[in-house]
């Protein structure tokens, strides 16, 4: 690919996520960004000159005006992707766009109506699939390392940045009136990665848990997942309770993947291990490191939306894709609601069963 400046872009949002989103395009060559927005000038300007981008404004649309960018990087709360991702279609700019990608999944998929009619690219920003290790074992168990069939896939996540009385107040206050957590912010990644590993999710069954009375969503839950090939998962989650590793914010939990001819354990430190059947564990070697956020994986999400659109690639995160994955959360909701399974997912809606 050209090494060139071939993409002119905008970022939207000046928050604490953002640092990632700058820093990781400054190493992406062929991509300028030409300018910063945000309501707090302030907040833009210093990124701006941190990162030596020309342009800084309160206002996004004097600045799209000013700039004509190739693309718009989207790095705002939920509630106000709908109106940027409009504007941005309106003049065909594309768009990259942080999740959650809308309040409710009505949104969204206006959101990815808008796209579709203006004709736009539109990335939902998800990157824990495109953290190393995932990226490494997707490519083992296609390789068929632990047999031709993957049988169960689980998680285990302990953050530990929500027991405090003063929790997520100090990095993103907001969270603390959300009336959803758990699955909302963190929970649809892991839906989304366990999609990655092992195909459509065709029923869920939850149950979820507010273990913080100075929160207002869930933070803690169990989720167990019915794959369309058979296979199951289990997602076991608390942001109340701390993980033994040294960054529980580096892999996000410790993970399990049995096939049908041996097992990949995944470490919170990135460390994977391989046991084939009959055979000693033993671990394996690849490529990660721990920089910007969780093994760079945000500079690989880019750097995937940035050879989507100069090789006209499609997005594994585009919007219908990504809609794909909000029906799942929906569905985790609904289930914890009801406290009964709920399946036929692939099928465009879903039915809770006994």
């Amino acid at each position: 690919m050209n090494t060139e400046k071939q993409l002119r872009g905008v970022g939207v949002g000046a928050g604490y996520f953002s640092q990632f989103h700058y820093e990781a395009w400054s190493r992406i060559p062929q991509v300028e960004i030409v300018g910063i927005c945000d309501h707090e000038l302030a907040n833009a300007e210093s990124l701006a000159n941190q990162y030596g981008v020309p342009n800084t404004c309160s206002q996004l649309e004097q600045l799209l005006d000013e700039t004509e960018p190739d693309f718009l990087d989207v790095i705002t709360r939920p509630d106000s992707h709908a109106a940027i991702v409009e504007l941005a279609a309106s003049r065909g700019i594309n768009v990259i766009c942080q999740k959650p990608l809308a309040p409710t999944i009505e949104e969204a998929v206006q959101i990815v109506e808008c796209a579709d009619a203006s004709g736009i690219r539109l990335m939902v920003h998800e990157n824990f699939r495109f953290q190393p290790w995932h990226r490494e074992i997707h490519r083992l168990i296609s390789d068929g390392t632990i047999g031709d069939q993957l049988l169960t896939l689980s998680c285990r996540t302990r953050t530990g940045d929500g027991w405090q009385s003063d929790a997520y107040l100090a990095r993103q206050p907001y969270f603390v009136e959300m009336p959803r957590l758990l699955i909302y912010e963190t929970g649809v990644h892991f839906v989304d990665t366990f999609r990655y590993h092992a195909g459509e999710i065709e029923g869920v069954f939850a149950s979820l848990r507010k273990l913080n009375p100075n929160i207002r969503g869930e933070d803690a839950g169990v989720v167990l997942f019915e794959f369309a090939n058979q296979a199951e998962g289990i997602w076991d989650a608390s942001r109340f309770h701390e993980s033994n590793c040294s960054n529980p914010r580096y892999t996000f939990g410790e993970f399990l993947f049995d096939g049908s001819a041996g097992s990949i354990r995944l470490s919170g430190d990135g460390t994977i291990r391989i046991q084939p059947h009959g055979k000693p564990e033993f671990v394996h070697d690849y490529q990660h490191s721990d920089r910007n956020f969780a093994g760079d994986c945000v500079y690989n999400t880019q750097l995937h939306f940035v050879h989507g659109l100069l090789e006209e690639r499609p997005f594994e995160t585009d919007g219908h894709e990504y809609l794909k994955t909000l029906r799942v959360q929906e569905a985790i909701y609904e289930s914890a609601r009801s406290r009964q399974p709920v399946r036929q997912l692939t099928s465009g809606g879903h039915n809770a069963s006994c």
